[in-house]
């Protein structure tokens, strides 16, 4: 049998990149009695048919993490993308794809583009807000190539999700890196000054050996129904956190409580406020979607 990995799954059929090639292929019957569905980013063991060089998943190999949305296993780190200007930063949206990273424990860096287009003081501002939050943060420009170096470095001997809504320039971004991939990208719808969504499917890009990146589909809000307990939001805030353990009540939601630690750290700029109100507002949702 031959080992690979699952870099695309369409309908039913598994495209596996071997040592041999990329094998179209089904999966056994006995996964399907068993509950399991087969990911993009699997590592399996599969028998091909040399009659037609198709093949069937023989074994899944044990996964090292698996997310749910996108449905994709072995992931090691999530770069979120989010462009400077057109479309504008949105800090609610950059927040929520921060809270899902966190909550898969992936190791997180913000990747903001577009750069070509800011005033220094602008990415200053941006910096300023998610590096004291714990964040590294990469600058990029497709345009000028600033951070593609840089970019493409992190990339190596990883499987990266690329998150982030439409038009922010993942696409682009990944052509620089690697030029034969020729990834279609998306202009900026001027009625909406958001992106047109290019990117239609779950598939793992090959960069390079050992190194692959999910494109993931243009999102414009993520829900934040896998938060099942609202005390775990704070966890999902690197800053909020690292003071909540100083608060006076255990469990603190860092919200009406008296004498919380968070809130005194915001008050003295510690935890910037923009965080905190994004905080706020994704805990009265998940309050909302446990009510009903």
């Amino acid at each position: 049998m031959l080992r690979g990995r699952i870099i695309k799954g369409v309908g039913g059929f598994y495209y596996v990149e071997t040592s041999n090639g990329i094998y179209e292929c089904r999966a056994r019957g006995l996964f399907r009695k068993k509950n399991i569905t087969p990911l993009v980013g699997d590592e399996v063991l599969i028998r091909v048919n040399d009659n037609d060089n198709t093949g069937y998943i023989e074994e899944i190999m044990e996964r090292s993490s698996q997310l749910t949305r996108p449905p994709v296993a072995n992931v090691t780190q999530a770069i979120i993308v989010m462009s400077v200007k057109e479309p504008d930063i949105n800090y609610w949206l950059l927040d929520r794809f921060l809270v899902m990273a966190e909550h898969e424990e992936l190791n997180t860096l913000i990747c903001i583009n577009k750069i070509d287009l800011a005033e220094i003081k602008e990415l200053e501002v941006i910096s300023n807000i998610y590096t004291n939050a714990g964040y590294r943060i990469i600058m990029t420009s497709a345009k000028t190539n600033e951070g593609i170096k840089e970019l493409k470095s992190l990339l190596e001997n990883n499987i990266t999700v690329f998150a982030g809504p439409s038009g922010v320039g993942k696409s682009s971004l990944l052509n620089k890196i690697d030029k034969k991939l020729n990834l279609k990208t998306g202009e900026i719808s001027k009625k909406t000054a958001r992106g047109k969504h290019t990117t239609r499917h779950v598939e793992l890009i090959d960069i390079d050996y050992h190194s692959y990146v999910l494109d993931t589909p243009g999102f414009s809000s993520l829900n934040l129904n896998f938060i099942k307990e609202e005390v775990q939001l704070g966890r999902c805030f690197r800053e909020i956190n690292r003071y909540s353990h100083k608060c006076k009540f255990i469990g603190c939601l860092h919200y009406k409580e008296p004498d919380c630690e968070v809130k005194r750290q915001v008050e003295k700029g510690n935890i910037y406020k923009t965080r905190y109100e994004n905080y706020i507002s994704f805990l009265e949702e998940i309050r909302n979607i446990r009510r009903y």
